[in-house]
């Protein structure tokens, strides 16, 4: 399990005193980045290979609040990626300093290639890496059938 520590801001309020839902939001992508700088995904390695993950949604349960100056820990583990490398899904738990749970998040997304703005499988190189990714113990090989899980679709408005 990747864990990273944070301690909870005046910016990471809302007006109810506790940890406001875009925190949380932030504190994931935060320990996103890490893990993947950590694990051969660093910003230098995607921009050279025109690539940028995409998220296609956040899952968030909240269990516990957490408060002003208090110390939480972020996890991250690999729950599924695609044999191409092109999806990935993601699962975040949020800690007290006693262990408690706080709050958990599943993230599905995938990887776009920059020039094209496509949905892109990883090259080899960076394939090798993410296969190489610790695993959850929920982890699964992801399809395409797996982004559609919930069944939305775009419902363009009539102009």
């Amino acid at each position: 399990m990747y864990k990273k520590s944070f301690e909870i801001r005046w910016s990471d309020i809302d007006a109810n005193r506790h940890m406001a839902n875009s925190a949380y939001l932030n504190l994931m992508s935060h320990t996103r980045t890490a893990f993947l700088q950590d694990h051969g995904f660093s910003l230098m390695t995607l921009s050279k290979a025109h690539l940028g993950p995409v998220v296609f949604y956040e899952h968030i349960y909240y269990f516990k609040e957490a408060f002003l100056g208090e110390t939480i820990d972020v996890s991250l583990e690999v729950a599924g990626l695609s044999e191409d490398g092109m999806f990935f899904k993601f699962e975040h738990n949020f800690y007290n300093k006693k262990g408690k749970h706080l709050a958990h998040c599943e993230i599905l997304g995938a990887w776009i290639d920059l020039n094209t703005r496509q949905l892109t499988a990883l090259k080899e190189e960076l394939l090798t890496d993410a296969n190489n990714f610790p695993k959850s113990k929920n982890y699964k090989v992801l399809t395409k059938e797996d982004t559609r899980a919930f069944g939305k679709k775009p419902q363009n408005l009539e102009l």
